[in-house]
C-alpha cells in the first residue's frame, strides 16, 4: 500500500466511519496506532498501522468456522434468530463478507432463506452486488472496513425498501480496556464501534435500528 495512501486515516484526518472528525490520537499498542473520532466515537487504527492484503488474506485463511461446529452456530444464532423472527421464508438475502466458511449461510437457507455469498477474498462476485435483497447480514465483517462509511452506504444501496441488515461486532465500552482487549488483537480488525456509533451511521442513512442482543444491531430500511 502506497505511502500517500496512508495520509488519507491518520491525525486530523475525516472520520472514515462518519466524515466527521477530525480524528485524535487515542493510544499505540504493540507499535499500532488507533485514533478517535469526537463525533461518532469509534476508534479507528491508523492506515500505516494496516496489514498488506496479502496479510491480511492470510490471517483469514487461519479461521476455522466450520458450518457444521455446533459452538459456531450457537455463536451465530446471537443474530440469526432474531433475523429469522422478522423475515418471511423464501426471503433473498445476501451473506456480506462471508468469509471461506459460510456457516451462517448455510443455517439461512435451512430456514428456508435464499441466500447469495459476497466475501471480497473468497467469493469477490460482483453480480452479487449487481441486485437489491430483503435482508443483509454481515456478521464479524465492519471491524474490517477500511472505508466503512463507503461500505454502509453500498449496503443502503442493496437492500429493498423494507429491507433488513443485520450486523453483528464486538462493541467498545471500556478505553481502560483497550489494550488487552481480545478484539483489538486482532490485526485484521482495524475498526471499533460503540452502540452509539452505530445509532448515528443508521440515523444517517435513515434506517430504524435495535438492538436484540449484545453486540447485535438490527437495522430496517424504510419503505
Amino acid at each position: 500500500m502506497e505511502r500517500a495512501q496512508e495520509s488519507l486515516v491518520c491525525a486530523g484526518s475525516a472520520c472514515s466511519v462518519c466524515r466527521g472528525g477530525p480524528l485524535a490520537g487515542f493510544r499505540v499498542v504493540g507499535g499500532r496506532e488507533y485514533l478517535r473520532c469526537p463525533h461518532c466515537e469509534a476508534t479507528i487504527m491508523a492506515q500505516a498501522s494496516w496489514l498488506g492484503p496479502d496479510e491480511e488474506r492470510a490471517v483469514y485463511g487461519l479461521h476455522h468456522n466450520e458450518p457444521g461446529d455446533p459452538g459456531y452456530r450457537a455463536f451465530l444464532n446471537k443474530l440469526a434468530l432474531p433475523l429469522l423472527d422478522l423475515i418471511e421464508s423464501g426471503s433473498s438475502g445476501l451473506d456480506f463478507g462471508c468469509g471461506p466458511g459460510p456457516a451462517l449461510a448455510e443455517m439461512l437457507r435451512e430456514a428456508g432463506m435464499d441466500v447469495t455469498l459476497y466475501d471480497p477474498f473468497f467469493y469477490p462476485s460482483q453480480a452479487a452486488l449487481g441486485r437489491q435483497y430483503d435482508f443483509i447480514t454481515c456478521t464479524e465483517v465492519v471491524e474490517h472496513l477500511h472505508s466503512p462509511e463507503k461500505v454502509f452506504s453500498q449496503l443502503d444501496g442493496l437492500l429493498k425498501p423494507g429491507a433488513w441488515l443485520g450486523i453483528m461486532t464486538c462493541f467498545q465500552t471500556c478505553d481502560d480496556r483497550f489494550d488487552n482487549w481480545h478484539y483489538r488483537r486482532d490485526p485484521t480488525h482495524v475498526v471499533f464501534y460503540r452502540e452509539v456509533t452505530l445509532a448515528l451511521l443508521g440515523k444517517r442513512l435513515g434506517w430504524t435500528m435495535s438492538v436484540p442482543r449484545k453486540d447485535v444491531v438490527i437495522f430496517r430500511k424504510p419503505l
